[in-house]
């Protein structure tokens, strides 16, 4: 057990591997010390060596589809390193646009086991006192406009963005004053993920042309995180922002 890990309570954030959640993870070294989640060892040590200071920062491989095994392995890995956990954003999410007769029950159950009910796993185990002594004060969920709209596709991933703004709001009520908890509904954002999308000439030029402020970049959305984590937001919970230039007011989309 090191000494700042032991003193400094430290920011998870998960899907640290890639896109989103790895430039949020180096945005947000600069401020608090990170535990690192994600699937891939190597990629996680990878956005650990581009933080600030990376030997501030923890890596925490495991898949979170797994859900049977979850809250073990995060409340082992808390207690081989001595470590507490203040704030949780919950970054990790999996997309693959498939239509309705190509979904299999076991391709649904691992869209909502990643991007729902890890998260609640997390929350529960972070909230018990045996496991992290009392030291959470702030969760937020990186949803998606996908839980307000329909889309062609989309059909497991809008479910699972709908559920999880949906346990944002019976936490946010369930764990305060304590906890503050909230959710960032990004619109079109430029990541590896959605990287086919752009791929396809035209479907980059509606995306476009539907948003007013034009196509979003992972730092719009670490803005919004750093700002729901600080004491700037002390006096909100429950709140879905919505973070999409425009594009869920623009009715002639």
């Amino acid at each position: 057990m090191s000494d700042q890990a032991a003193s400094v309570p430290f920011v998870l954030i998960t899907g640290a591997s890639s896109g989103i959640g790895r430039e949020m993870a180096v945005a947000l070294s600069t401020e608090y010390p990170l535990i690192l989640g994600g699937r891939d060892a190597d990629r996680l040590e990878l956005t650990r060596q581009a933080c600030h200071a990376p030997e501030r920062h923890l890596c925490w491989a495991r898949d979170l589809a797994d859900i049977g095994t979850l809250g073990g392995a995060l409340s082992g890995f808390l207690q081989e390193h001595g470590a507490s956990v203040s704030g949780f954003v919950h970054c990790a999410a999996m997309l693959k646009v498939l239509p309705l007769r190509s979904i299999g029950i076991t391709h649904a159950q691992d869209v909502m086991n990643t991007n729902v009910l890890a998260a609640l796993e997390i929350a529960r185990v972070l909230t018990r006192k045996n496991v992290n002594r009392k030291a959470l004060n702030g969760i937020v969920f990186i949803s998606s406009i996908a839980s307000q709209f329909g889309a062609k596709g989309f059909t497991a991933y809008c479910a699972s963005k709908a559920g999880l703004d949906g346990l944002m709001k019976a936490l946010a009520v369930e764990l305060a004053p304590e906890v503050r908890v909230n959710s960032v509904l990004p619109g079109s954002v430029r990541t590896p993920m959605t990287q086919a999308m752009y791929d396809d000439a035209e479907l980059a030029e509606r995306l476009t042309r539907d948003y007013p402020l034009g196509v979003g970049f992972p730092s719009d959305i670490n803005a919004a995180v750093a700002w729901l984590l600080s004491d700037q937001a002390r006096w909100i919970t429950g709140h879905q922002l919505v973070v999409d230039g425009g594009r869920s007011a623009n009715i002639s989309a």
